[in-house]
């Protein structure tokens, strides 16, 4: 399973009952157009998704984010692309609608989307910063493996654009309303998050080259617009979570069910902090180096071994 490498973040979050509210608790990427630096005013954001450019969860983000004085775009799938991960089209084409200012649907993934928005509709100039989400359900341990909403966010980090990706949800199954109610902290949230980078970042990038943050935000409350209970800085936890369970037809076929198969969560990362009532904020990176110690197991491994 692709493990996302964990870089430091507790600068970040040295005041994180402050994001919260509540209490306390790189590789270079590919070539492409260099963002701007973070200016001292607002920020020009891409706003992507896999749940599709008309869903709750982006339109809630376009809402908040734009409220708080940023400018504020959507390029995202034309359709649902949930479980897409990082995939990109491979096709001659591809179908982009504008039904209205500020808006561009691509019939494509969430990859598909981002890069066409760097491409053509911030062509002159990159974006401050990618925001992919707020995903309908959680993104942690296997799930941000296989996550269009991650996925979006890897796109931009492979174009050396700072990004973040936002999902709203716990590893039980609240109801749809629940969990749109809990839209609204999240995006809160974010907004306080974003503050804080644009603030540390000062004249220069928000992150560093070629990090992003994956951001879980836990409902709360039995309406979902309770207060999270703290924020950590966590890492994906190894676990899969979800596992596929195969049933012979006895025609050929097939029949698929994905069943939870939850283990105990392991200590500091996602899991463990998403069930606990915490937003967890895991730095990840767009590609699949790994850290000093695996390199190190791998320079034993060829040691001596000739072609």
């Amino acid at each position: 399973m692709r493990r996302k490498r964990v870089l430091p973040l507790a600068a970040l979050l040295l005041c994180a009952p402050a994001l919260a509210g509540t209490a306390p608790a790189a590789a270079a990427p590919q070539t492409a157009p260099a963002p701007a630096p973070a200016p001292g005013g607002p920020l020009r954001i891409l706003l992507t998704n896999d749940d599709g450019y008309d869903a709750p969860g982006i339109r809630k983000a376009f809402e908040r984010l734009t409220a708080a004085g940023h400018d504020v775009t959507i390029v995202a799938p034309l359709t649902n692309q949930s479980g897409t991960g990082t995939k990109m089209t491979n096709a001659p084409s591809v179908t982009v609608k504008h039904p209205e200012p500020k808006v561009w649907a691509v019939d494509g993934t969430p990859g598909d989307s981002v890069a066409f928005g760097l491409a053509e509709v911030f062509a002159a100039k990159a974006p401050d910063l990618v925001v992919s989400g707020t995903n309908f359900g959680p993104n942690v341990a296997g799930l941000a493996t296989h996550s269009g909403t991650v996925g979006g966010a890897v796109a931009a980090l492979e174009h050396g654009v700072p990004a973040i990706a936002l999902s709203t949800g716990g590893l039980s199954v609240p109801d749809p309303v629940t969990t749109v109610n809990a839209m609204g902290p999240t995006l809160d949230f974010a907004v306080k998050l974003i503050d804080r980078l644009r603030s540390r970042a000062r004249s220069g990038p928000l992150l560093p080259q070629g990090v992003g943050l994956n951001i879980n935000h836990p409902v709360v409350g039995s309406d979902g617009k309770g207060r999270a209970a703290g924020v950590s800085a966590t890492f994906q936890d190894p676990q899969t979570v979800l596992e596929p369970d195969f049933t012979d037809a006895g025609d050929g076929t097939w029949k698929v069910a994905v069943k939870v198969a939850l283990r105990p969560a392991a200590r500091g990362g996602d899991v463990e902090a998403v069930s606990a009532g915490r937003i967890a904020v895991s730095p990840m990176n767009g590609d699949w180096n790994t850290g000093p110690a695996d390199h190190a197991v791998a320079s034993a491994l060829v040691s001596g071994l000739r072609p």
